[in-house]
């Protein structure tokens, strides 16, 4: 076929060309090797200068719209130089030709895209500084198979789709360019102009920073300066096992945990928060921080669930090093980090990932397959595996870049279900005529499955609320391949059972029961997330029924089963000091209520005397999922609404017998069974008077009795406060 210069040139011109190298740049005459021809096209110069060496050369101006050449004799191979153009505001501008560079990507590199298995696609993809030919610069490249022309636009080309056109490389989908002189903090999105020649502007999916909202543009910027201070915390875990330690994760919102005093309206930032938070925290006795959705967002409203940046930490509160900062000093207290990630969804912004290049790219094109009615977002298609690729690589990467400990997933019945959410004939069943989505489940396994195998001490979380089997099971298995599981029903249950006056407790008895029928099942964590205490549903202090000693008791209590009911531990923000009113996104937690009133204080040193003798204590979470770690004492005391049961670590003699008492009833000499023929002492009362109790308590050591009681052989005899949990220790 001929190569007729004037149509690709026609095509560069009107920036409709998917790959403007051919004509572009440096070229040999094929009638003439030892001749070459240099093209640029130059939509905004007036006039454009050749420089090689201290030589310049005008160019020849071949196109009204700004194309320039110049014939080069004497050539025997590729040379340096670069230019000098005339704009027409007359400034005089200097810069190296992008089209003078060869491909950089490797075959490999797209064959292992393609395939979904570049796990660090993030290295390829996006924008990438570096040094070509001694010549610095920035790589851009973004994957738009279905494109008819891409190009880079920003301040430095005034915006204008013509100036640099991409190409794209062989049959991957995925478009290049090298531009030299762009560097840290410059701007930038992708131009993309469909088959239909529709013009998209959009921002880089692997961004790894934007502007702030509510501007979009990605921006330039360097991850690896940041120098990091955690390699002992990084040693420490691998010689350590999540599943038998301690776990207490605080659930926090970046930007509405703690605002600014002097200017409520403004966010701490992520340096700031390292100086308030962290320290908190630990003297709170938490052992995880889990955040809500930091990557980038445009809604302050959506709390970061509607993410349009998968591997952008969001510019509201800082740079990308402030937020590494942040978990760097998390790390150096002791503290682990886990995120919310969410590869559920996606948001329809324009500036975003639906219709990515005029097609549907990142969902699927049916929209009973993808996109979700309730939430107004798009599901990802999950089939396609650059789609899988993507999706992996965002994991991969806030752990290798951000040092971050495992990730709680959102949504993950969503993505389980292809009715979720929807009415009959709104959705698509699977091949088999099912409900499943088999290819998210696929996807669930596959990610599970390459992270802990390279990153073996994650914590791979999901939130996950059907009875789907083995959310928390090896894949190969047949399980999903979590580590754990958000255990939905019980947070249920139990804030339905506390919100009933205690005089009915005894009629719903079973719900403090029912959780341990199933509690071994799945690798539990038991959630009371920020979900429960927004949208109507009240503070967790609001739900508490009685007057307001009685609420304070309660909420004590519910903890109290939280910390010693098998399975780790999840409470967000607010819930540890009693916030009175709803999580409102856009306003500062109510701190001020601990210096107002003592019961918010009390219960504030509640929570952290919870977490201090829960770290103190292995039977309660040594043995967290499986029932060798857990043995009832007496669950039928249903007209009293008292529970009591043992906590067991490895070691079967260190274990903790509890006690719940659920009515504001006070009752002497009350049997309570214990496993062994041995002393016993108390330990922990949630009704101690610094707490905000009655202060009632046992301090005298207790002899147990041989004689039967409940589901053991032997009691002691011991005197129940109201409303109020009790932990008795065997005396050695």
């Amino acid at each position: 076929m001929t190569f007729d210069v004037s149509q690709e040139l026609d095509k560069v011109i009107a920036a409709e060309h998917h790959d403007p190298f051919i004509v572009l740049g440096l070229h040999a005459l094929s009638h003439d090797p030892t001749s070459a021809v240099i093209r640029t096209f130059m939509p905004l110069a007036e006039s454009v200068r050749l420089v090689t060496g201290d030589t310049k050369r005008d160019m020849y101006k071949m196109r009204e719209e700004g194309l320039f050449e110049l014939v080069v004799t004497d050539y025997h191979e590729p040379f340096s130089y670069h230019f000098e153009a005339t704009c027409y505001n007359n400034n005089i501008r200097t810069f190296h030709d992008p089209y003078r560079f060869l491909p950089q990507m490797t075959d490999f590199d797209m064959h292992l895209f393609n395939n979904g298995t570049h796990y660090q696609a993030y290295e390829k993809l996006g924008s990438h500084q570096q040094i070509i030919d001694d010549i610095p610069g920035t790589m851009f490249r973004v994957w738009a198979p279905s494109a008819q022309r891409v190009s880079i636009i920003g301040d430095f080309n005034y915006w204008d789709g013509r100036v640099h056109q991409m190409r794209v490389l062989d049959g991957s989908g995925i478009w290049e360019l090298f531009i030299p002189g762009i560097s840290q903090g410059d701007i930038y999105k992708f131009e993309i102009r469909s088959q239909h020649g529709q013009i998209l502007e959009k921002s880089d999916p692997y961004q790894v920073f934007g502007e702030l909202r509510p501007k979009t543009a990605s921006v330039v910027w360097d991850l690896d300066e940041y120098q990091w201070q955690d390699q002992s915390w990084q040693e420490k875990q691998t010689k350590n096992t999540i599943y038998d330690a301690p776990m207490s994760i605080y659930e926090v919102h970046l930007p509405s945990w703690r605002r600014d005093p002097a200017n409520p309206q403004r966010f701490l930032s992520y340096r700031e928060l390292a100086e308030s938070l962290i320290p908190y925290v630990k003297e709170m006795g938490f052992t995880h921080i889990e955040l809500m959705p930091i990557m980038e967002h445009p809604l302050d409203e959506s709390w970061g669930y509607q993410v349009t940046g998968y591997f952008s930490v969001t510019s509201r509160m800082g740079t990308p090093q402030d937020f590494m900062y942040f978990v760097d000093q998390c790390h150096a207290n002791d503290i682990a980090v886990l995120l919310d990630w969410v590869p559920s969804h996606f948001p329809t912004d324009g500036h975003t990932l639906g219709n990515f290049d005029g097609s549907a790219l990142y969902e699927h094109e049916d929209p009973r397959q993808g996109s979700h009615p309730e939430w107004k977002t798009l599901i990802f298609n999950y089939g396609r595996n650059e789609v899988q690729n993507f999706l992996i690589s965002s994991a991969f990467f806030w752990l290798d870049k951000f040092h971050i400990d495992g990730f709680r997933t959102d949504a993950v019945a969503s993505m389980l279900y292809l009715d979720y959410g929807r009415q009959a004939g709104e959705w698509v069943p699977n091949q088999y005529g099912g409900k499943e989505n088999l290819e998210a489940i696929e996807f669930i396994r596959h990610l599970n499955s390459v992270i802990y195998q390279k990153y073996p001490d994650t914590a791979m979380i999901a939130e996950e609320s059907t009875s789907f089997y083995g959310v928390s099971k090896p894949a190969d298995t047949g399980g999903l391949g979590f580590g754990f599981k958000w255990n939905m029903g019980w947070m249920n249950d139990m804030l339905d059972y506390f919100s009933r006056d205690p005089l009915y407790r005894k009629f719903h008895h079973n719900a403090l029961t029912f959780s341990l029928l199933y509690a071994f099942s799945e690798n539990f964590i038991l959630p009371l997330s920020h979900d429960e205490v927004v949208h109507g549903k009240q503070s967790l202090l609001a739900k508490m029924p009685g007057d307001r000693w009685q609420q304070f008791a309660n909420l004590r209590l519910l903890f109290f089963f939280m910390w010693t009911h098998p399975g780790k531990k999840l409470l967000f923000m607010g819930g540890e000091f009693g916030q009175d009113s709803e999580w409102y996104c856009k306003n500062s937690m109510d701190w001020h209520l601990v210096e107002q009133e003592e019961a918010h204080a009390q219960l504030q040193n509640y929570v952290a005397s919870l977490n201090k003798f829960y770290k103190e204590s292995p039977a309660l979470w040594e043995v967290d999922f499986s029932c060798e770690g857990f043995r009832w004492m007496d669950f039928k005391d249903v007209d009293r609404s008292i529970i009591s049961f043992a906590r067991f670590g490895k070691n079967q003699e260190d274990h903790l017998v509890c006690l719940l008492n659920m009515t504001p009833e006070v009752i002497y000499d009350y049997k309570l069974g214990v496993p062994e023929n041995t002393s016993y002492q108390e330990v922990l009362c949630s009704d101690l008077g610094s707490f905000g109790g009655s202060n009632m308590s046992n301090p005298d050591i207790k002899q147990a009795i041989a004689e039967p009681y409940g589901e053991v052989d032997q009691h002691i005899l011991i005197a129940v406060p109201p409303l109020t949990g009790i932990i008795f220790k065997p005396v050695r």
